[in-house]
């Protein structure tokens, strides 16, 4: 009888493997892809990528192929000596005695030249090969950041006592309302793809005070913007037993100085690979939605056009007016009008008019939604009423609130949203995997 009896130790060695163990003048077998072959007249040089960087290897006489036996794409094993050498990736090479190919491209060109430091083509280009560009280094690096903020966030809500759910994504109905929802035949019923997990979240919060999810909503909006996906990941979060919305924005401030912490210890290689500048988030600003308007309108000379809502200028002009003015990437606009905010949202007791809510700003973009919802049957039945909506659908939900709920709130982060603005970018496209926008199911 043979059993397994757990992970199989690998004979190769990676990148990591090399600059954290004494390796240097031993044989080494490692793996990988052929990222680049560099023919320099004296002397000839294989780059292997493998999933946590590259390597360098050098031909040496004697060595079973040669470099015009391989291309670019081929999965290759190699065993050498590994050397010292500053001028390398990472600060060493491997002098090559043998190689083997595990497998080979069939086309003989690839796409689009991935070996370059940049993929110098046009978005489109670069989504319509997805799956080659994905291969390039800096685009990895965008990718492997975007685990670290997702890495973060899990790891300081875990620390915080909070308890990662899952929530279906197929339901009876949206939980935001509006019209920009998926519609799906479902055996026969009608059902939607969820916008969020808000009616779950609350719910669970009824069980363990504080939960999480990390995962993806979809929203039917027929945008074909630089900040818009019809399916995007939401990093939400609910808790319960607050004093205040304030509690939210607190727990979203910890949780953030923990990603950048995070960012800068275990991803440093990637944050220098894009030239990224961490922001600082020791503390946040804080401001009235109306106060924010009428500092960007008074500041910029520009007319308030909408009362109830930020338009993207004037996002951007209350991340450049909090950034001049307080040297903060950050700002949290506070007390969003009723009329703007879903029916679950609690008023400010002392006017009605606006919402214990807010969003957080980063760098000139909402990233952030969230605040404090309503916890009592009676409120929530009457703003039901008076929005001139109906319970029906939702009668799971507002039995949370018949049997007792605690004063609670949450939030939800847009994953792509916060990546793009971290790395600079300008189009979420560019921090999303595979985008699914307007025009785009592929790949």
């Amino acid at each position: 009888m043979e059993y397994i009896s757990g992970v199989k130790q690998k004979e190769t060695v990676s990148v990591q493997d090399i600059l954290t163990k004494d390796l240097i003048g031993t044989e080494v077998k490692a793996n990988g892809a052929i990222h680049n072959l560099r023919d320099m007249g004296e002397v000839s040089f294989l780059v292997l990528r493998q999933g946590d960087g590259v390597i360098q290897c050098v031909f040496e006489e004697g060595t079973n192929l040669t470099l015009k036996d391989l291309r670019e794409g081929m999965a290759i094993e190699v065993r050498g000596i590994v050397a010292k050498e500053d001028r390398a990736p990472n600060g060493f090479e491997i002098r090559l005695k043998a190689i083997k190919i595990l497998s080979a491209p069939t086309d003989a060109q690839l796409p689009i030249a991935i070996n370059k430091w940049k993929l110098n083509t046009s978005l489109e280009t670069i989504l319509n090969n997805r799956p080659v560009t994905l291969r390039n280094l800096r685009e990895r690096a965008k990718f492997k950041i975007q685990e670290g903020v997702v890495r973060g966030f899990r790891d300081f809500l875990h620390a915080e006592k909070f308890v990662e759910i899952r929530t279906p994504k197929i339901g009876a109905r949206g939980a935001e309302g509006g019209a920009n929802i998926f519609k799906l035949e479902y055996f026969g019923k009608h059902a939607v793809l969820a916008q969020s997990p808000q009616f779950y979240k609350q719910t669970m919060v009824g069980v363990y005070d504080r939960v999480f999810e990390v995962a993806p909503v979809f929203r039917a909006e027929k945008h074909n913007t630089s900040r818009h996906l019809n399916e995007y990941t939401s990093m939400d979060f609910e808790m319960g037993f607050i004093d205040g919305f304030e509690d939210i924005m607190a727990m979203e401030t910890g949780a953030l100085q923990y990603i950048v912490e995070l960012l800068k210890k275990d991803y440093a290689k990637e944050i220098a690979t894009l030239k990224v500048e961490l922001p600082k988030v020791d503390k946040i600003p804080q401001v009235r939605f109306d106060e924010a308007k009428r500092l960007v309108s008074e500041k910029y000379k520009r007319e308030i056009k909408n009362p109830y809502d930020l338009e993207p200028e004037e996002e951007v002009l209350i991340g450049k007016y909090f950034k001049e003015e307080y040297n903060s990437d950050f700002v949290f606009v506070t007390h969003y009008p009723t009329k703007k905010r879903p029916f679950y949202a609690m008023e400010d007791p002392t006017d009605r008019t606006f919402t214990l809510s807010f969003d957080l700003l980063f760098r000139g973009i909402e990233i952030t939604t969230g605040g404090q919802r309503i916890h009592d049957y009676g409120e929530l039945l009457k703003k039901i009423e008076d929005r001139g909506m109906t319970t029906e659908g939702m009668e799971h939900y507002m039995m949370i609130f018949k049997y007792g709920m605690p004063p609670h709130g949450g939030l939800g982060i847009g994953l792509e949203r916060l990546t793009m603005k971290l790395i600079g970018e300008d189009n979420v496209r560019e921090t999303t995997l595979f985008p699914r926008d307007l025009n785009r199911l592929e790949p």
